[in-house]
């Protein structure tokens, strides 16, 4: 009985282990075209930054990237380091609590390397304070004691090139913000490019895809590489499990159909979201907070993962009064939308601004 314990504890590791490393072999390994796919601006740029640095043979400026989740950020940090022939470290601005933290992560780097902290917004302003010098000087004051005995010791760092990645770059301080030497903005990929996503990764997992089927999965993605490739992985279980293991147009279109990915990409959560707006808050505007304890979903998530595809694609308009349904949305969810909508009148509408 234990050792089938212990087996059914373990099992759960292993695939969460196995799930991750497939994660990893569908990431771009450098900047060509056919490795990391999209962003051609972002990758122009970042040649030049990343080829002036190597004949200088100085470690590349620190580099913020942001945009919406699942858009390549992590992705672009390891070709970064991968570029550079240097080894990376990476964590994130929630696991770093006290500067004691950052200290032995920053003090335990080789030189030259990149340190990739995601969700660097979320740094501690303790934690961001010690940060300053190790990215303009590359030294830590550290206090030892307290009170009128206290004194700073200065310690020499390794020079390291910091990529930060944020969705809200917004949120980053004015101090972080302009110690970056290069910041880039990552955009959503249009269905031409997840496509290609959609092909290089069935190619890797040795998935037999039709030209038809990559472009369903693509053209419901949301315009996200993450999004493409999980459905590519969730389709392929379909076709393996219910079919002989091709995956076709038909098997894509049953596969999503039970995932509850709708025609336009829009998931559960999605349609909840604009329902909510349209039958409880009569088409809004609503805050994000009173919209987010209507449907028991985190304020963040819905900014962060939900509404950057709805706003794009107009199924959502954010005011300075909260959240409004546009006709379009109206019309997917088959609703017939109210008279006197906000965007029907120029914006008026009698909410309280939004939160």
């Amino acid at each position: 009985m234990a050792k089938r314990a212990v087996e059914r504890d373990v099992a759960p590791v292993m695939r969460e282990e196995r799930e991750r490393s497939l994660e990893a072999s569908l990431r771009p390994q450098g900047l060509s075209d056919d490795e990391y796919i999209n962003q051609e601006k972002v990758k122009s740029n970042l040649r030049i930054l990343v080829d002036a640095a190597k004949r200088r043979g100085d470690p590349l400026e620190h580099v913020a990237l942001y945009g919406p989740p699942g858009v390549g950020k992590t992705s672009l940090a390891y070709v970064i380091a991968r570029e550079l022939g240097v080894p990376i470290r990476v964590t994130s601005g929630p696991a770093i609590e006290r500067a004691g933290d950052l200290a032995a992560i920053l003090t335990n780097l080789e030189t030259g390397a990149v340190l990739f902290v995601d969700e660097i917004h979320r740094l501690p302003r303790i934690v961001e304070e010690v940060l300053y010098p190790a990215m303009e000087e590359f030294h830590l004051d550290i206090v030892l004691g307290k009170g009128p005995g206290a004194r700073t010791l200065r310690l020499p760092l390794p020079r390291f090139t910091l990529v930060g990645a944020t969705t809200r770059i917004g949120r980053l301080s004015s101090p972080l913000r302009d110690r970056f030497g290069a910041t880039y903005r990552l955009d959503l990929f249009a269905p031409e490019a997840l496509e290609q996503v959609v092909r290089r990764s069935a190619g890797i997992l040795a998935i037999e895809v039709e030209p038809a089927a990559a472009h369903e999965i693509a053209r419901r993605a949301r315009g996200t590489p993450r999004i493409a490739n999980r459905w590519l992985k969730r389709v392929r279980d379909f076709a393996q499990v219910r079919h002989d293991g091709r995956v076709t147009l038909a098997v894509a279109k049953e596969a999503l159909a039970a995932l509850e990915v709708d025609d336009q990409g829009l998931d559960a959560v999605d349609r909840m979201l604009l329902r909510a707006i349209a039958e409880k808050f009569s088409g809004g505007p609503v805050g994000v907070e009173t919209l987010a304890a209507a449907v028991s979903e985190d304020a963040e998530t819905i900014e962060d993962v939900y509404e950057p595809y709805l706003l794009q694609e107009g199924y959502l308009k954010r005011t300075p009064r909260g959240r409004v349904a546009t006709e379009r949305a109206y019309a997917h969810l088959g609703l017939a939308a109210p008279r006197g909508t906000l965007w029907e009148h120029g914006g008026r509408g009698a909410e309280p601004p939004d939160t």
